[in-house]
């Protein structure tokens, strides 16, 4: 996936640019990382950490949740947040287990069941 990300922003035609790589792969994994993932509904920034991440956009330009943020309510905050946590983690298993169950339905309705009996000839 970083790989796919990186192609289109460093593969020009007329030129190969042999070092800009790599200044290109923090920006590609940060944007994995931000991305909701379909199996969980969560990013893996909020999988980790247990927060959403504030973007530097949101820094630069001042967003609601920066202006509003107060130092002696975010100890109950972050409180409030490690209570969730545990529902968050079970919402997370349950679409795990939702997708996979999916993903399984799909790829057994094209499979075909084979029963073999004693004498066949197996290749």
């Amino acid at each position: 996936m970083v790989l796919q990300g990186l192609k289109p922003h460093i593969f020009d035609r007329l030129k190969k640019f042999t070092g800009r790589w790599a200044g290109e792969v923090p920006a590609r994994l940060w944007s994995l990382r931000m991305t909701p993932n379909r199996s969980t509904g969560f990013t893996p920034f909020f999988i980790v950490y247990s927060a959403e991440a504030i973007l530097p956009t949101d820094l630069d330009y001042g967003a609601p949740r920066v202006k509003a943020y107060d130092e002696a309510r975010s100890e109950k905050a972050h409180e409030d947040a490690l209570d969730q946590l545990d529902e968050a983690h079970d919402v997370v298993v349950l679409r795990s287990a939702k997708y996979k169950q999916v993903l399984w339905c799909y790829h057994s309705k094209s499979m075909r069941g084979w029963a073999f009996q004693v004498g066949d000839l197996v290749l």
